[in-house]
């Protein structure tokens, strides 16, 4: 399956094409350009460089939150865009799941895994993880300071937000996973994710505190 994914959710943008297990192309977005400018050339040049046509494509992963207000509009209305465009399905996939699948398999152990996102306000974004990728509860937003006490075994971080939180949890340990989703690895849960029908559609997750809102889920 030709699967194009891509992450607009934190900072920049990256993308990949992957067919089966082998990687085609990928790239990220050059330092400064925003990201409504930069995710199509990206894209574009993803493309170019595996020599596929767009109508060779068979689905798109997008990461959908939480994360930035602007980043996941932009990603989402491109995949969405495309998707309508070629006929083809979406592949929601959550950023602290993008991210936690990123770690690889031999630094997990049998530690629980946190993931940490920064929200560029006082809160996080955090989610718990097992060592086989599990959830062990919802995505929440909190501070920093009630995110270290979920956790008081050693534990593995990884996120943007991490570092705040490695020297708050006792024996906790950075991932040396990219601290934003890697597109290689958004591809493969994206395909897993359609085959067993637990993929997210296309619409942004936001998180706050007080307010949890999946847009569409009242419809």
């Amino acid at each position: 399956m030709n699967i194009l994914a891509f992450d607009c959710s934190m900072t920049g943008c990256a993308a990949a094409l992957v067919a089966g297990s082998t990687v085609l192309a990928r790239g990220d977005a050059p330092p400064g350009v925003g990201q409504s400018e930069a995710l199509m050339p990206l894209l574009q040049r993803v493309m170019d460089q595996a020599g596929m046509s767009w109508d060779r494509l068979e689905l798109i992963g997008v990461t959908v939150g939480p994360g930035s207000f602007t980043g996941l509009r932009i990603g989402l209305a491109a995949a969405r865009g495309l998707a309508l465009a070629l006929g083809i399905p979406v592949a929601g996939i959550s950023t602290p799941d993008a991210l936690a699948i990123g770690i690889p398999t031999n630094e997990r152990g049998k530690r629980p895994i946190l993931v940490a996102i920064d929200s560029k306000r006082t809160d996080i974004f955090v989610q718990i993880f097992d060592a086989g990728i599990n959830p062990l509860a919802p995505v929440a937003a909190m501070p920093p300071a009630e995110a270290a006490r979920l956790l008081t075994e050693p534990t593995l971080l990884v996120g943007d937000a991490a570092g705040s939180l490695a020297a708050l949890i006792p024996g906790a340990v950075l991932s040396a996973a990219p601290t934003r989703p890697d597109p290689v690895a958004l591809a493969e849960l994206a395909a897993r994710r359609m085959a067993e029908h637990r993929a997210l559609p296309a619409e942004p997750l936001y998180l706050r505190p007080a307010d949890v809102t999946l847009a569409g889920a009242a419809r």
